[in-house]
């Protein structure tokens, strides 16, 4: 099985260890890893700002850079959500549209195709800890992921996972957001920190490196005794 990797642009330039994991990952479940060095962004943040004419352009790239590959996969249900359910909008009525929606019949964000297409759910992973997990609002609402990274984490010998009060609640990062709302922002960050506290957890997992990214800035304002960690360096962890 072909897989072509797209790594978001924040994964790339902050943390390219999750994506390198992502790869250890599926070339265990014996899948042909490829990446396509020209990718780019997938047009998100342009179309989130307003700026539609100028993402329609970012994600015209992306359609080209992803074109026959069985399978895209991404460490991102935001990336991932987006694709689905708003390159149809930007590509309404034009000649792309049909490979529009063929893009979104084989884009899968990292866990759900790890469970809904592989069909495999034990990694052989390892982690001796307590942890609790954030359902992102994109990979909740947008990609309807819930029970998949659980089932994974529930095959993570050692692990053991609490759920924390609130957990399908937003962090408050929402990318641009983050940066308008700045005080409100925090307030979600705290509120959600809080939770995960409450847990007794020593880490907070997650589909979303940018949801961990905003938690991650908040711990480490405050110094608090907990850490983020992305589901693909769980899975990656404890076996070579």
């Amino acid at each position: 099985m072909k897989v072509q990797l797209f790594i978001p642009c924040f994964i790339d330039q902050l943390y390219p260890q999750t994506a390198f994991n992502m790869v250890k990952v599926l070339e265990k479940a014996c899948c042909e890893v490829q990446y396509n060095a020209n990718q780019t962004c997938c047009g998100q943040p342009a179309f989130n700002a307003g700026f539609w004419d100028e993402s329609r352009e970012v994600c015209s790239k992306f359609l080209k850079d992803f074109g026959g590959a069985d399978y895209v996969v991404a460490p991102s249900a935001s990336c991932i959500g987006f694709i689905r359910n708003y390159y149809p909008k930007l590509f309404e009525n034009a000649a792309s549209h049909n490979l529009v929606k063929d893009l979104a019949k084989r884009s899968f964000e990292f866990t759900e195709f790890l469970t809904d297409i592989l069909k495999i759910e034990n990694f052989g992973a390892s982690l001796n800890a307590k942890v609790t997990y954030h359902d992102s609002c994109a990979g909740l609402r947008e990609c309807k992921i819930k029970e998949g990274p659980r089932k994974l984490l529930s095959h993570v010998k050692g692990l053991e996972l609490v759920e924390m009060a609130d957990n399908e609640t937003c962090c408050g990062f929402g990318g641009t957001f983050a940066v308008k709302y700045d005080a409100i922002s925090i307030g979600m960050a705290e509120q959600k920190v809080n939770n995960a506290l409450a847990t007794g957890a020593e880490y907070i997992i997650s589909t979303d490196q940018s949801c961990l990214m905003q938690l991650d800035g908040y711990i480490k304002g405050k110094q608090l005794p907990i850490k983020t960690m992305h589901i693909a360096d769980v899975l990656a962890n404890g076996w070579e």
